[in-house]
């Protein structure tokens, strides 16, 4: 007889074992849900995002930083192109003084246009007399994929 206030416990059963190890998967699977959508939410919306994004990766072509720069690319285009490749493509006479996002529209959750406005300077124009300094316009697609957003570049 037990005395009154007392529980008995039981003793330790394996289903008891696997239904506590399902419940703590559950939970640290739904952690890790929340977590995430912190992390694609964090930077607030996807116009946000994007600007922020691609600003960063304006500023590392200012600098000449490449390495930097094509690290914005998407996944698949990297795999395809490689980076001495991207270095080349874009040529050496021209030199991106700033670039800067004007404005960014998105069609979808997952696909922004970027309009970014470009201060550059020819070897050319130093040559010649023209301008010391052009500024231009150009649209940059961005996609969101794996929980960030990439530059899209046609290969």
């Amino acid at each position: 007889m037990m005395s009154p206030g007392v529980t008995r416990i039981a003793p330790y059963s394996r289903d008891a074992g696997r239904r506590a190890a399902a419940v703590k998967m559950v939970l640290a699977g739904a952690a890790l849900a929340f977590l995430a959508g912190c992390a694609t939410f964090g930077a607030g919306t996807p116009e946000e995002a994007v600007t922020k994004r691609a600003d960063e990766r304006w500023a590392a072509w200012v600098k000449r930083d490449y390495a930097k720069a094509y690290e914005y690319n998407t996944p698949g285009y990297r795999g395809t192109v490689p980076y001495e490749k991207f270095v080349t493509m874009r040529g050496k006479d021209v030199r991106i003084l700033s670039g800067k996002v004007n404005k960014v529209t998105c069609s979808s959750a997952d696909r922004c246009e970027a309009k970014i406005e470009l201060k550059a300077r020819s070897a050319l124009m130093m040559r010649q007399s023209f301008p010391k300094e052009i500024v231009t316009f150009i649209d940059e697609t961005w996609v969101f994929e794996d929980g960030q957003w990439w530059l899209f570049e046609r290969i």
